[in-house]
C-alpha cells in the first residue's frame, strides 16, 4: 500500500509536471487524460469529475441510444472518479510520466452499477469475506504487423504485413527477427510494474503470446488492461501495430485471452484448491469452484466474449473450446484444470479471448465460481479425455453475441451475481455492438451475391 505522503514526495521527484491518469471503459478501452500535478494532488483525498460518457459510447466514440445510465437525457454530466494510489506507475517509453488508474467506486450506487473496476472490487471483496484470497494471472495471444503510415486510417488494415511470415509457434529464430521489440517489451513491461512469466512466438504469421505473471485479482486486471495497451505504445515505437482482435482471418487460429485462477487463504499461505489426498489433487473447494463456472457459463458468455468477432474464435478445431466441458490438461476443453502441486494447481478459462475487458472476465470467473462454493454445487460432469469438441453430453456455448446477450439479459443468475442494473447496462451495450454489426453490408456478402444472384 502506498500512502499519500509518499505518492507526493515521487510526483514531486519526477521532472514531469503533470501526471497521466485513466479510467477503464465498458469495451476495456483505457479512457484518460493529463492532470497537473497540483490539481492531481488535490484530488488524491477527494474524487474528481470524470464525463459519464465514458459509459455511453462504444469503441468507436458513437453514443448509445438504449441506455439509461448516461446519455442525451442525462446530459453527459460528471460521474466522480477516485484515483486509485497503489497503482502508482512511470511510463518507462514517455519519459517515465507518472501514471495512476482511477475507478468509480463511490458513495455513488449509480456508478458503482458500471464501472468495471468497481464490479471487480466488489466481488473480490465478496471472496474475502468469504476467506478466500483470489490469485489470478492473463494470458494473451496478439498480432502484430508492420504499417507504412503509422497514421494512416484503420481502414487500411488490409494493407498491413505481419512482422514475421509463416508458422513459427515457439520459434527462437523469429523472436531473433524481432529482438528489438521483444527486448523493448520484456524490459519496458517489467519496469511498467507488468512482469511477464514467459513471452514467445505463436502459429500463425506475427503472432506472438504472453503469460502475465499471477497476483492478486485486481492487480492482475490492472497488469492485463495495462499490458494491453503498453504493446500498442511500445509497438509503435518499432513501427509496429498490435492487434487483440479475437479472430483475425478464417484461415487461422484465434486470440486467446486465458484466465488462470485459484483460491488462497487470506495470508496467501496455502492454495485452497490443492488436496494431497484427492486422486486428482484437487480440493472440494476446487470443484465447487469449477462447478459454478461451468452451471453459469453460458449465462454469463459476453462477458467472455464480448464482440461480434468473439465469436469467430469459438469454433471446434481451431484451439478454442465450444462445448461446457473441463479436464485435466486438456486444451479442448472450456475449463482445464492444472495439476501443480501445493504451489501451482489452478483452473485456466479457455473461453476468454484477448478482446476481453480483462475486469470484467476476471469479475466473471470469480463471481460464477464463487456462485459454486456458495450454493456447494457438485461438479457432476465427468472430466473430458479426449477430444473435448465432440463431448457434447453436457452443452455447447451460444454461437453469436446476440444469442449470447440475449440470454444473459434475462438470466437471474447474471442479475444474482452483478447486478440487475450492470447486466441491463452491459447487455444493451452489446445489444448495441450487434445492431451496428448487423447494418454493415460485408465483404463477403457483396462477392457472394454481387453478380450471381
Amino acid at each position: 500500500m502506498i500512502d499519500k505522503k509518499e505518492i507526493i514526495s515521487k510526483l514531486k521527484a519526477s521532472t514531469s509536471t503533470h501526471v497521466k491518469v485513466a479510467v477503464a471503459d465498458i469495451d476495456g478501452v483505457l479512457r484518460g487524460k493529463f492532470m497537473h500535478r497540483d490539481k492531481f494532488i488535490s484530488s488524491l483525498d477527494n474524487e474528481f469529475g470524470f464525463c459519464s460518457v465514458v459509459f455511453g459510447w462504444d469503441v468507436n466514440d458513437q453514443v448509445y441510444d438504449n441506455v439509461e445510465i448516461t446519455g442525451w437525457h442525462t446530459g453527459y454530466g460528471d460521474f466522480p472518479a477516485r484515483i486509485d494510489g497503489n497503482t502508482f506507475r512511470k511510463i518507462p517509453w514517455q519519459e517515465d510520466v507518472p501514471f495512476f488508474l482511477a475507478d468509480f467506486e463511490s458513495s455513488h450506487a449509480i456508478d458503482q452499477n458500471v464501472c468495471p473496476r468497481a464490479l471487480l472490487k466488489n466481488i473480490i471483496a465478496q471472496s474475502e469475506q468469504a476467506g478466500y484470497k483470489p490469485i489470478f494471472a492473463q494470458e494473451f495471444e496478439w498480432f502484430n504487423f508492420i504499417k507504412g503510415d503509422i497514421n494512416a486510417s484503420q481502414n487500411s488494415f488490409k494493407e498491413m504485413t505481419p512482422i514475421t511470415s509463416g508458422m513459427f509457434g515457439y520459434s527462437i529464430l523469429r523472436m531473433s527477427d524481432n529482438y528489438g521489440f521483444f527486448r523493448d517489451l520484456l524490459a519496458m513491461l517489467e519496469q511498467f510494474g507488468i512482469p511477464l512469466e514467459g513471452l514467445h512466438t505463436e502459429t500463425g504469421p506475427g503472432v506472438m503470446e504472453a503469460a502475465i505473471q499471477c497476483s492478486n485479482a485486481l492487480e492482475a486486471a490492472d497488469r492485463a488492461i495495462l499490458f494491453k495497451s503498453a504493446v500498442k505504445e511500445i509497438g509503435k515505437k518499432h513501427g509496429i501495430v498490435a492487434s487483440f482482435m479475437a479472430k483475425q482471418t478464417k484461415e487461422l487460429p484465434g486470440c486467446s485471452g486465458h484466465v488462470h485462477q485459484s483460491l488462497w487463504d487470506l495470508k496467501k499461505e496455502k492454495n485452497l484448491f490443492y488436496d494431497a489426498d484427492d486422486q486428482l489433487g484437487m480440493s472440494e473447494l476446487m470443484k465447487q469452484f469449477l462447478a459454478g463456472q461451468l452451471y453459469c457459463l453460458r449465462d454469463i458468455l459476453p462477458l467472455f466474449a464480448p464482440t461480434v468477432n468473439s465469436y469467430k474464435r469459438l469454433t471446434e478445431g481451431a484451439w478454442a473450446p465450444t462445448t461446457l466441458t473441463w479436464g485435466i490438461d486438456n486444451r479442448t476443453t472450456a475449463l482445464r484444470v492444472i495439476d501443480g502441486g501445493p504451489k501451482a494447481t489452478r483452473i485456466e478459462h479457455r473461453v476468454v479471448g484477448s478482446d476481453v475487458n480483462p475486469y470484467l472476465a476476471i469479475a466473471a470467473c470469480l463471481a460464477s465460481g464463487l456462485y459454486g462454493i456458495k450454493h456447494k454445487l457438485s461438479l457432476d460432469n465427468p472430466y473430458t479425455v479426449g477430444n473435448g469438441y465432440k463431448d457434447l453430453q453436457h452443452g455447447v456455448l451460444p454461437r453469436n453475441l446476440y444469442e449470447a446477450t440475449n440470454r444473459m439479459a434475462q438470466s437471474e443468475i447474471a442479475s444474482e451475481l452483478f447486478g440487475e442494473k450492470f447486466v441491463d447496462h452491459f447487455c444493451k451495450s452489446r445489444l448495441w455492438e450487434w445492431r451496428q454489426f448487423s447494418e454493415q453490408v460485408t465483404d463477403w456478402e457483396t462477392k457472394r451475391y454481387f453478380e450471381i444472384i
